[in-house]
């Protein structure tokens, strides 16, 4: 393919939070940029305020300004999402940086402010963006000089920031442009790799499951076996006793053969659809945690990813809680819900012995092509300054084995604070690209279901439970 041109159309763009991701250095950098002009120039601003009125105006101004890019500047995870699906945010705040621009100048730190202005449209909404934007501010700035055509001694700086503002806006689309196709090329290469993740973790699974056969199942039945040909050849010459003896020890061994490989093929059998090869992960989650329930009488409740609960989460677990299917059917290969399933018992199991949590909310559904489950509770939380390695050095392995399991099919757990205070969540993902074969056609694609509230951010303690 030819290269393309810097005034190329715009590249596609993809989801909000590949959008966020991709662009949050940039201009996370552009309004820390915009904060040090802001506050250098807004004195000349305020100093040169007439009137009553005037003071006001420009002291909000110079709020409004100096806040909205702190805030940027400090959560562009929350108001970054905001900023690019109302476009109309960045001409508020333009109209109460122009307000400070008439009053402080075009020479002073407040007419550098204004190149932000066309490079964060160009980042955030393309070619046409940044046109429109970079045109509003080279009027405000010829109108800004007007008004203090007399105490300038020529428009060199105003012209000069005006060419700011057009090279801005046009490396402003370029960058976006740019890091829109990497994380376009990084999200290809994850699903990539999650899929080879999968294809390790179903090879990995059959050799396992060939061990444990060969282990126990194999070598029962063949201790029967040898059994059986002894007691064939020398029951004739046995007294009656001991005939029953080892006809009875033939038995036991034949049985205990039995429930391994019971045991083996639960796995596998469970909640199984033949039809399309998977496991349905959602009816057996809420399986598992109706169990749960009942077991430890903890009220529980399950949810569809977005959906209402299916139980109370007060008072006592409800008896006639059962598998309720999800919207959208989630078949999962049976290798990897194995994988799957046993990190959220394991993460239902720890907040009843450790947490002594009185709630338990399963969550499972599919968000943004991703396959997401999370257990939440409103128990005691994880201890503060907790690590992994502090974790395997203490001999508890519970939270090391999710992650190591979690690792194996290429899905990303996180655990750490809940939605209620002091609670634990434990949230794994799983691309569903990463679920089906490389190279397969004709599948229908899946309308997600409705996304799940976003994550609170981890404390700092827990950070490094995240893989």
């Amino acid at each position: 393919m030819p290269p393309a041109s810097a005034l190329a159309d715009d590249v596609p763009a993809p989801s909000i939070p590949i959008q966020i991701n991709a662009l949050q250095a940039l201009c996370r950098q552009v309004f820390g940029f915009r904060l040090a002009m802001i506050a250098l120039g807004a004195p000349f601003a305020l100093a040169r305020a007439e009137g009553q009125v005037g003071g006001w105006l420009v002291g909000g101004a110079v709020v409004f300004s100096f806040v909205g890019s702190y805030a940027m500047l400090r959560d562009w995870e929350v108001f970054g999402p905001l900023l690019i699906k109302y476009r109309t945010l960045m001409g508020v705040d333009v109209l109460f940086g122009s307000v400070l621009l008439l009053t402080a100048s075009p020479d002073s730190a407040l007419g550098y402010a204004t190149v932000c202005t066309p490079l964060l449209a160009g980042l955030l909404y393309g070619w046409r963006g940044a046109g429109i934007f970079t045109a509003i501010q080279i009027l405000l700035l010829a109108a800004a000089y007007t008004a203090w055509a007399q105490r300038m001694a020529s428009p060199a700086s105003t012209l000069l920031i005006s060419g700011f503002c057009v090279a801005a806006g046009i490396i402003g689309v370029t960058l976006r442009n740019l890091m829109f196709r990497f994380g376009a090329a990084t999200q290809a290469l994850s699903e990539a790799n999650a899929r080879l993740a999968v294809t390790d973790a179903v090879e990995g699974e059959r050799a396992r499951l060939a061990r444990e056969m060969h282990d126990s199942v194999a070598k029962t039945l063949h201790g029967v076996a040898m059994a059986a040909e002894g007691l064939a050849q020398s029951a004739d010459r046995m007294d009656p006793l001991t005939v029953k003896h080892q006809a009875g020890m033939v038995a036991r061994s034949a049985r205990r053969a039995a429930a391994e490989s019971r045991e083996i093929l639960s796995d596998l059998r469970r909640q199984a659809d033949y039809d399309t090869g998977g496991v349905l992960v959602a009816d057996e989650l809420a399986a598992r945690l109706a169990d749960f329930g009942h077991r430890t009488g903890i009220a529980t409740a399950f949810r569809v990813a977005g959906g209402t609960p299916l139980s109370p989460l007060g008072g006592s677990p409800s008896p006639a809680l059962s598998p309720a299917p999800s919207p959208v059917p989630v078949t999962v290969p049976h290798a990897i819900a194995r994988h799957l399933l046993t990190i959220a018992t394991e993460a239902m199991e720890n907040s009843h012995r450790h947490a002594h949590a009185s709630r338990v909310t399963v969550e499972c559904g599919l968000v943004d092509g991703v396959l997401r489950i999370s257990v939440l509770d409103d128990g005691r939380g994880l201890p503060a300054g907790i690590s992994l390695d502090d974790l395997r050095k203490a001999g508890h392995f519970g939270l090391v084995g999710m992650v190591e399991r979690a690792a194996g099919i290429g899905a990303r757990i996180r655990i750490g604070r809940g939605r209620s205070a002091g609670g634990t969540e434990v949230r794994l993902e799983l691309p569903t690209a990463a679920l089906v074969p490389a190279g397969a056609t004709g599948s229908q694609p899946r309308q997600p279901l409705p996304a799940l509230p976003p994550l609170p951010p981890l404390p700092p303690s827990t950070r490094r439970l995240t893989n």
